[in-house]
Parts: C-alpha cells; structure tokens; sequence
C-alpha cells in the first residue's frame, strides 16, 4: 500500500483524497517511509521536515472532514529547492554560507501552495548556489540519479528530479536560470516547466541572477505541472521583476490536442553536431516529431538561428550576477566556495562592462529574432539536453554546464515558456528529454501538448529504484 500510494500521480492523489478514499497523513506517512528507505542512496534531501509535514497532514486532514476541502493540492506531499526561503526552515542553497540560514518569512510562491493546503514534505539537493547543472555538492554531498546512481541527476534543480523520479514526493518547485528546471527532468526522467519570464514571483527566491532567473514546477506528469503552475502563477506588486499579465486555466484545454499545429524541430549544426549530441538523443527527438505528425500537426525540420549567441550570453549574464550577488563573499572567503563555483564566479567578476552590455544587447535582439520565429510556429522542438546522465566525477564541471545548458540556456535569455518531457529512454535505460518552447504567456499551450504527447507515446514512465 506505501508504494502504492507513492507511485501515484498528484491528479490521481487528489480524487483519492477529496473522495476520502485515503487521507493526507496516509500519503505523508508513505512518502516519509520511502524517503527514510531510499533517500539515503540517492542523497536528494538536504532537510527534511517530517514533524512539520505530519502535522500539516493533519491539519489537512481535518480540513477535508470538515468539507473545507481547497483544490488539488490540499493534502499533497511536495518538495521545495532549498534556495526557496521557508518560514523557520533552514534554507542552505546548497552552500556553506547559508548553511544556518533559517527565514523569517516564506517565500511567494510557498506562501501560495500553503494556502492551497500542500504539504512540506523538506528542502531538496542542488548545485552550490544554483551555478551549476550536475548536481555534485562538495557541502552536502553529491545527488545521485534513481537510474543508475553512479551518474549526475543534472540541476541545480537535481534534488527535485530525483525525488520525483523515485517517489519521495509528488511535486516540487524548482528555480531555472540557464536549464536548472529542465535539464535535471531531462535526465532524471520527470516534466519540468520554465514558465514565461515575471509569471512567477520571485520573492524570496535566494537569487542567482536577478535578470534571468525563473521559478517553476516539476512534477512527474504534464496535468500535475499544470495543477502547481496553477496555484504559484500570478502578479506579485512586491516582486520588481513580476508582470501583471492574465493567468490561464491551465488544466481546462490539455485534452484539446495539436490537430493543424505548426511545428518546427530545430536541425542545424548546433542542435545536431557530432560528438556534441548524443545520436540516441538526436533519434528520440525525431521519433517525438513524428508523433506529432501522427497527432495531426506538421512539422518542419530547419534551422533555428541564434541559439548559439543565446547560450553564450546567457553564461555570460548568469555569471556574472552571481559574482555581483556574492562579491563579498567571494572577496573575504573564496575557499567557502567549492572549485567549480569558485572558478565560475571569479570568470564572472573578471567580465568587463563593455562586456555585460553586448550581452544585454545580444539579449534585446535576439528576443525579438525568436519571437519573429515564433510567430510563424506554434511550437519549437529541440533535445533538452545533448547527452544522457553522465557518471559523476568523470568530468570538469564547468565544462559539463556548457554542454548541458546548450539547448537550455537560449530561453532563460529570451524568457520565452519551455518544458521538458520524458520523450524515450537509452539501450542503457536512461531517460531522454525532448523541450517544447513557444510564445511568452502562452504555458497553456506548453501543457497542452505535452499532455497530447503524454497520451500518444508509446512507453509508460516507471518509479524507481
């Protein structure tokens, strides 16, 4: 019954609990027990909050007795980053430095999945200080992925990616400056959503760059991000960087499908490069465009310009204001910080401002030039990723964020909507990511398709270990 309950999707949880067929502290209880049995191999957890989490669940629990049941996510076990700031939870970011840190005040967006009724199952593993995408922590220990746990989960959001892929919770919120949201949903095998730009708040979010960073949903189904980008979507006057722009109803259109869709799959040097992208990774993507075709849209395979320039001033910006955001730090206490993020921040301090310019420049342009594109397409399609999991340790870390945020990094420039889902897996049986970007606000549309492509594609996702 334990492993029952937490294979089950946020969706199918949900009907569960408003039919009272199961209670909130059954589904606690069962998320604690895995989390006690496997957690421990695959390191995803940084703090846990299990007495917070039962009591909560409790709370919940006599809610829906009571009829004042809240929606979906009333009684729901989630998991959170830990650079979200909670209320009397330590929040680390992964770092030393944050290592006591413990808020006074909840983050926006976990103020609003409080008010929905989630549950706070604990605060989830990642890159130190969000600036980088394996997810090897020198602080807190490395994270491990549920397919084979000698490789990376990805990140800075791998804490999250592996507890969803193994069942030790039922959704999470992630952050995503240059792929951290996607890339580890990519190798971990999850959905991962970078909403638009300013449609999430970021209060209370410990920055990595204030003009690129992004919060999002992960969750182990299209419909269950749908149901978290729901519940955290919206203006926030106390956020400089939030846009007051119309929220969705994300869930009412995912069954609408993609007949007469226009597609266009990215094919050119840089998304298709030898010895740069993974030819089973090539192969999935394209077996997911002709899904779609079958789905009754069309798809056009050409070149996607400026991704390149995108990527490059993207690791330029992120860098950049991470040095800026912990210049002291790196000024009085440089061996604070493990050698990769070191290295990384000090490359980004050593940037002139000339430099910083071209890239907000580069960014400028380059918004527009995708949002032309965009309007002839529906939808672009590319690899989230170039490669599969890689093993942890066997390579440079900087490097490795070159690669993995090659195909990610374009979007968190132009802030423009991209999801990654599950689109196949290796002969080595890891899981392949296939990204959908489209037009910003327009995360209805993300969902919708990747709710189609859910439906059509011919393998089932697994809970492992």
């Amino acid at each position: 019954m334990s492993d029952h309950l937490t294979s089950l999707t946020i969706s199918e949880a949900a009907k569960l609990l408003a039919g009272r067929e199961i209670s909130p502290v059954m589904l606690v209880q069962a998320h604690l027990e895995r989390i006690e049995q496997i957690n421990p191999r695959l390191n995803a957890y940084i703090t846990l909050t299990s007495e917070l989490a039962l009591k909560q669940a409790q709370q919940a629990e006599q809610e829906i007795q009571r009829g004042e049941y809240k929606g979906a996510l009333h009684g729901i076990p989630l998991a959170l980053k830990d650079l979200f700031e909670t209320k009397g939870v330590r929040t680390t970011a992964g770092s030393s430095f944050f290592a006591d840190h413990v808020p006074e005040d909840d983050a926006a967006s976990v103020e609003k999945l409080k008010s929905a009724g989630a549950v706070l199952l604990g605060k989830t593993n990642m890159h130190e200080i969000a600036l980088g995408v394996t997810n090897e922590n020198q602080h807190f220990g490395d994270c491990c992925n549920p397919w084979d746990e000698r490789c990376i989960t990805g990140g800075s959001s791998g804490g999250n990616a592996a507890a969803l892929a193994a069942g030790l919770c039922m959704g999470a919120l992630g952050s995503d400056t240059g792929g951290s949201i996607r890339i580890p949903s990519a190798l971990c095998g999850v959905v991962g959503l970078k909403p638009t730009r300013g449609r999430v708040s970021l209060r209370g979010v410990i920055p990595l760059s204030w003009n690129l960073d992004h919060v999002g949903p992960m969750a182990r189904t299209a419909r269950d991000a749908a149901l978290l980008l729901q519940a955290i979507a919206g203006y926030d006057p106390t956020d400089p960087w939030s846009l007051d722009m119309p929220v969705d109803d994300y869930t009412s259109q995912l069954d609408q499908g993609v007949q007469g869709w226009r597609i266009a799959l990215a094919d050119d040097e840089y998304f298709v490069l030898s010895g740069v992208v993974d030819a089973e990774v090539l192969e999935a993507v394209r077996s997911a465009a002709r899904t779609f075709e079958v789905l009754g849209a069309r798809v056009d395979v050409l070149p996607f310009p400026g991704a390149r320039e995108a990527a490059l001033a993207n690791g330029l910006m992120t860098t950049s204001d991470a040095a800026a955001f912990h210049r002291q730090r790196l000024a009085e206490h440089p061996q604070g910080f493990g050698a990769d993020v070191r290295a990384r921040l000090q490359t980004g301090a050593a940037y002139s401002s000339s430099d910083y310019a071209l890239a907000r420049r580069m960014q400028t342009v380059l918004q527009r030039q995708f949002m032309h594109f965009l309007d002839t397409f529906d939808l672009l399609l590319t690899p989230t990723v170039p490669i599969i999991a890689a093993q942890r340790g066997s390579a440079d870390a900087v490097e490795r964020a070159r690669t993995l945020t090659r195909f990610t990094a374009p979007f968190n420039l132009t802030g423009l909507p991209a999801l990654s889902i599950p689109c196949g897996f290796t002969k080595a049986g890891l899981p392949i990511g296939l990204q959908l970007v489209t037009k910003p606000w327009a995360e209805a549309k993300l969902l919708r398709v990747a709710y189609a492509y859910e439906q059509a594609r011919e393998f089932k996702i697994r809970i492992f270990p």
